[in-house]
C-alpha cells in the first residue's frame, strides 16, 4: 500500500529540555512531537504518579451522584450496576462491584448480552432490575444516550446515576449547531458534557468508575489504604479501550502495568499464568493483545459475566480453569475472525474500485466480530469501515472503525434517521437499522464524505531522521522511559536514507524471519531483524530484482539501497548486548 512518509516539524529548544531532565536531544524531540511542550507537562509525562491525577470533584454531577450513592447505602436500598459487556465495561463494573460491597451497600449487577440486548442499558433491563426490587441502578460505560431505557425507570419510580465517558448526543439546530441533550438521569457524570470542568476528556469508562468510588469513599470517611487498588483494572480498560495515552492515563497504564506482575487479583494472575506470562516484564502489548481479548471474548462469543466472574473468583484452581476457558474461546474468536476478514477483503476487491467508506455487509458473520473484522478492514484499505451483520428479522447491526480526519459519531448522527440505535465517539462506533435501509445508508454516508484523497493515503510520521551509528545503549534505555505505548503516544519511528545491504540470512522456523546487516555510506554495520521475511523478499524483488536478491542473500556486494524506517532495540543472547534496529517500514531510495 502506498504510504506518505512525514518528518515532524515540531519546534523546542531541545538542547535546553534535554539540559533541564537529563535526556538527549533526540528523546527531547520526540516528547515534543507528542505535543508534550510545558516543563511541567513533560515533568508529568516522565516522572508523573498518582498525585498528579485529576480530583474526581471536578466533574460535574460527581459529588451529587456519590451523595445519592451513599444515601441509597444508608438506606440499604437494592443497588444495581450496569455496564457495558467490552473490557471496559467489564472493568468498570468490577470497581464499582467491589467499591460498594466494601462501603457497605445492598448491590448486584447486569451485563448485557451482545446479542439479545445490544450495546448498554435497555427497556428490558430495565424492567427486570423493578421486578427484582431495585431501587436505584448506576450505569458504567454505557447510559448517556438511553433516553428510553431511562425515561421508563424513571416512570418505575427508579433513582438512576449514569457514569460513562462516550459522546454526549446531539441534534444540529437551524443555524448549524450542535445541541447536546442529557438523559433523564438524577446525576449524569461524562467527561464529555459541555458544563463538565474535569480537565482531561480522554478517560475511559473504568476510570471514571474508579474516581466515582474514590469520592464516594471520600464523602463517606472511609479511608482509602491501599493507593493501589484497582489500578490494574483501569491500565487494562485504558489500553483495551484504545484511550489516548497521555495525561492521566499515562499514569495509570505504567502503574498498572507494575501491579499486575504480582497482582493480588486470582484472576488476573491465572489469565497471566495460561498465557505464559507469569513473571515476565509486561508493556501494553500484552494489555492491548493477550489479556484484553482473553476478557473480550466472553463478551463476544459467549457471557461477559464470564469475564466478571473470573475478576471475582477466589479459589485459584477455579480461576486457572476459567482462565484456560477464556484463552480458548479467544483463539476460536481469532480464527472466526481471520475468516470474516478473508471473506470481507474479497467482498471489497469483487466491486472494483473501493469507495472512500467502505460499508460491507456480511449477513453470516457473528455479530460480535464486526468491530475487529471492520478494524482489520480499515488497515487492509485505509479507510473508515463500517461492517454490518444480520440480527433479528429484519434488523440489521453494524460496527465501526475509522481512520484520521473521519469522525465516525458525526458520520453516524447525519444518518440519525435512518438508524434504530446508534453511539460511540471518534474512531469507533455501533448502530442497528432495519434492512431496508441499508443501501440509503450507504449512499448517505459516501454523499456527506468529505475525504480527500490525501486523507486516504496513509502517513508514516518519522519523529527523528537519525542515522542508525547515532544510536548507543543509553539512547535505546531513555526511549523506555517513554513507554507505554499506545493511542496518542505512538512508539518513536526514526529513520535513515540509502542505507545498503551487507548480507541478509533467513532465520526463525520455516524461515519466517529474516536477518538483515544494513550498512551506511561510512562502512558502519548494524543488524536488524524482520519478522516477515517474505514480504521483504517481494520487496526487493519489486524495487530491484531477482538477481540483486539474490546477491544480497549470498553477501555479496549489491546495488540495494532502501530508506528504512526503524525503531532502536538491544539484542541480549548469552549475555552479550548488541545494538539492533527493528525495521518498522523500507522504500527504495531514490538517493
Amino acid at each position: 500500500m502506498e504510504s506518505k512518509w512525514v518528518v515532524y516539524g515540531k519546534k523546542a529548544d531541545f538542547k535546553a529540555v534535554g539540559e533541564a531532565f537529563n535526556i538527549d536531544q533526540v528523546t527531547a524531540r520526540v516528547i515534543r512531537n507528542r505535543d508534550i511542550i510545558e516543563y511541567e507537562d513533560i515533568h508529568m509525562y516522565l516522572n508523573g504518579t498518582l498525585s498528579d491525577c485529576h480530583e474526581p470533584l471536578l466533574m460535574a454531577d460527581m459529588d451529587k451522584g456519590c451523595k445519592i450513592i451513599r444515601d441509597k447505602i444508608a438506606q440499604e436500598k437494592h443497588i444495581r450496576i450496569i455496564s457495558d459487556y467490552d473490557v471496559d465495561g467489564v472493568m468498570s463494573n468490577y470497581i464499582l462491584l467491589k467499591g460498594l460491597v466494601e462501603a457497605g451497600a445492598h448491590v448486584s449487577y447486569e451485563i448485557p448480552d451482545r446479542m439479545l440486548d445490544g450495546y448498554g442499558i435497555n427497556q428490558r433491563i430495565i424492567r427486570d432490575a423493578y421486578e427484582d426490587g431495585v431501587d436505584t441502578i448506576i450505569t458504567c460505560d454505557n447510559g448517556i444516550a438511553a433516553f428510553s431505557a431511562i425515561e421508563l425507570g424513571k416512570e418505575l419510580g427508579m433513582t438512576i446515576v449514569v457514569t460513562d465517558h462516550h459522546e454526549v448526543p446531539y441534534e444540529v439546530d437551524e443555524d448549524g449547531n450542535k445541541v447536546h441533550m442529557l438523559v433523564p438521569a438524577d446525576a449524569v457524570i461524562d467527561i464529555k458534557r459541555e458544563d463538565c470542568k474535569y480537565p482531561f476528556k480522554g478517560l475511559c469508562g473504568a476510570v471514571v468508575a474508579y474516581k466515582f468510588i474514590r469520592h464516594l469513599y471520600n464523602i463517606m470517611n472511609i479511608s482509602w489504604v491501599d493507593e493501589n487498588k484497582y489500578l490494574e483494572m483501569v491500565a487494562i480498560a485504558t489500553q483495551c479501550d484504545v484511550m489516548d495515552l497521555i495525561d492521566e492515563n499515562r499514569i495509570y497504564v505504567k502503574q498498572g502495568l507494575k501491579l499486575l506482575t504480582n497482582t493480588d487479583n486470582l484472576g488476573l494472575r491465572a489469565l497471566l499464568e495460561v498465557n505464559q506470562l507469569k513473571g515476565k516484564v509486561l508493556s501494553s502489548y500484552h494489555l492491548g493483545f493477550v489479556i484484553g481479548p482473553c476478557i473480550n471474548a466472553t463478551g463476544r462469543l459467549e457471557s461477559a459475566k464470564r469475564g466478571l466472574e473470573l475478576l471475582l473468583c477466589e479459589n485459584y484452581d477455579d480461576a486457572l480453569g476459567m482462565a484456560e476457558e477464556l484463552k480458548q474461546l479467544n483463539m476460536t474468536r481469532k480464527d472466526m475472525t481471520n475468516k470474516g476478514v478473508e471473506e470481507a477483503i474479497s467482498t471489497v476487491n469483487s466491486v472494483g474500485e473501493v469507495d472512500d467508506v467502505l460499508v460491507v455487509y456480511m449477513p453470516n458473520l457473528h455479530e460480535s466480530l464486526a468491530g475487529i473484522v471492520a478494524g482489520r478492514i480499515r488497515e487492509n484499505f485505509y479507510r473508515p469501515v463500517f461492517v454490518i451483520t444480520d440480527s433479528e428479522g429484519d434488523i440489521i447491526k453494524g460496527s465501526g472503525r475509522s481512520i484520521e480526519g473521519y469522525h465516525m459519531f458525526d458520520a453516524l448522527t447525519e444518518c440519525k434517521d435512518l438508524l434504530l440505535k446508534f453511539g460511540g465517539h471518534e474512531l469507533a462506533a455501533g448502530f442497528s437499522l432495519e434492512k431496508r435501509n441499508l443501501d440509503a445508508f450507504r449512499e448517505r454516508l459516501l454523499e456527506k464524505s468529505k475525504l480527500t484523497k490525501e486523507q486516504l493515503i496513509p502517513v508514516v510520521r518519522i519523529d527523528v531522521p537519525m542515522p542508525v551509528s547515532y544510536i548507543t545503549p543509553r539512547l535505546v534505555e531513555e526511549l523506555a522511559l517513554l513507554e507505554p505505548f499506545g493511542k496518542a503516544n505512538e512508539k518513536p519511528t526514526f529513520a535513515q536514507a540509502g542505507l545498503g545491504i551487507k548480507s541478509a540470512r533467513f532465520i526463525g522456523n520455516e524461515g519466517r524471519f529474516i536477518k538483515i546487516l544494513f550498512q551506511d555510506e561510512s562502512g558502519y554495520i548494524i543488524e536488524g531483524v524482520d519478522f516477515n521475511a517474505n514480504k521483504f523478499i517481494e520487496c526487493i524483488k519489486m524495487w530491484f530484482s531477482d538477481e540483486e536478491c539474490d546477491k544480497m542473500l549470498s553477501g555479496l556486494p549489491n546495488e540495494i539501497k532502501l530508506d528504512v524506517a526503524y525503531y532502536p532495540d538491544v539484542n541480549e543472547f548469552n549475555g552479550r548486548c548488541t545494538l539492533q534496529i527493528k525495521p518498522v517500514l523500507y522504500r527504495k531510495s531514490e538517493s
